[in-house]
């Protein structure tokens, strides 16, 4: 499973047909006073449309990803699956003994979420441990090739991660992960824990109330009370999008597929619903969304996760059951994710031996909180931590 390296060369005529494309813009009309409530404004749309077609420079930031991250691709054979073209970031630190670590993001994200977590989790310091940081391209992801079978399910996307770690001459590492990242880290230490993944780490906090129907809105702190809160709104008016890509993602995808307009305002009411405030530049959106455009299967090969997933139990990637990770799992909290809960619903998730709660951030991490969440990171693996040394050999330092 030979490794090349790869630059992100987006060919000239790509480039132009989306600039075509967007020329033939048509956008729907508004209600006065619509606002957000009715899904992403107009005005912003306008915005970012024009942006994208005339001020914006691919080139610009596809050189700047390219400086910023060292990528490679490498066939990994999937069982029943043949073999996929894995892209992926590998940042090794310069400490010999840092920590492998493999990144799984999740949708609408891609390897993009950890561009700004790399370098500090991959930093030599006397304070904290340092990785070598992998984050991989899921399947049907940015640049790496897509199953072109039915039935690629938490199982195989855990193959590929595990396969891939080894592939690297990590024998033994440790994971992070939130949206599907954590039901996909969830299933490495499911399948793979002990032998290869020593620890899990996930950002996406999920949890069930009592079986007992015990615990009302009345014994909850305020901020659980407002967690839950949260997780109410998004069941009542965010979760549209699930259910389409988990029952009939093929026709959503024509869309996301023929329209860079679509696939636009389709990502970018997630990345600013799903963030705590945080300040998306145009270029920022644009540059996380021409990812999605400019992939190698495209956008549609992207959703297809969710039917998958569903088809084969949404609750067992996700939630609660069994049989439970034994390695050590490190959870962080941050009030603005999708899914928040008490708490008391996570515990059982696996062995949990670090958790830490976060006075803001939203559903990436990675993106919107870097810094607090790799000081997360340190603190579970670092010389005090509850995990220090879970990899024999490689204690960071």
């Amino acid at each position: 499973m030979s490794e090349s390296p790869f630059k992100i060369s987006v060919p000239d005529a790509t480039i132009v047909r989306l600039r075509q494309k967007l020329d033939l813009t048509n956008l729907p009309d508004e209600l006065e006073g619509a606002e957000w409530d009715y899904g992403v404004p107009l005005a912003d749309m306008k915005r970012l449309v024009a942006r994208w077609r005339d001020g914006y420079d691919w080139r610009q930031h596809e050189a700047q990803i390219n400086a910023a991250l060292p990528q490679f691709t490498r066939p990994i054979p999937v069982e029943g699956h043949g073999t996929l073209s894995i892209h992926y970031v590998h940042q090794r630190s310069e400490v010999s003994g840092a920590i492998p670590l493999l990144f799984v993001h999740g949708w609408p994200g891609s390897f993009l979420e950890a561009k700004k977590i790399i370098p500090l989790l991959s930093e030599k310091s006397e304070d904290h441990p340092s990785f070598h940081v992998v984050a991989m391209s899921l399947p049907g992801y940015g640049f790496s090739e897509a199953p072109s079978k039915k039935g690629f399910d938490m199982a195989q996307y855990a193959e590929v991660g595990n396969k891939l770690m080894l592939a690297l001459g990590y024998n033994e590492y440790v994971t992070q992960g939130g949206d599907w990242g954590f039901a996909i880290t969830r299933a490495i230490a499911r399948i793979y824990g002990e032998k290869h993944s020593k620890a899990w780490h996930t950002n996406f906090v999920i949890g069930i109330p009592p079986a007992d129907g015990s615990g009302s809105n009345t014994e909850y702190s305020a901020t659980e009370q407002a967690a839950l809160a949260r997780t109410e709104w998004f069941h009542a008016k965010g979760s549209g999008y699930r259910h389409q890509h988990s029952t009939k993602p093929q026709t959503l995808g024509y869309s996301l597929a023929d329209s860079p307009v679509g696939l636009l305002a389709w990502i970018y009411e997630k990345l600013v619903s799903w963030t705590d405030n945080y300040p998306w530049d145009d270029d920022e959106v644009l540059t996380w969304v021409s990812i999605f455009w400019f992939s190698r299967a495209g956008p549609t090969a992207s959703i297809r996760i969710y039917f998958e997933a569903g088809n084969h139990d949404l609750g067992k990637a996700f939630f609660v059951s069994e049989p439970k990770p034994t390695i050590p799992l490190g959870l962080s909290h941050f009030p603005k994710d999708v899914l928040v809960f008490p708490k008391s619903w996570s515990r059982g998730l696996g062995n949990i031996v670090f958790e830490r709660e976060h006075d803001g951030g939203g559903h990436f991490a990675a993106y919107e909180k870097p810094n607090q969440l790799a000081d997360d990171l340190g603190k579970m693996f670092g010389r005090d931590g509850p995990a220090f040394e879970v990899v024999p050999g490689h204690s960071g330092y």
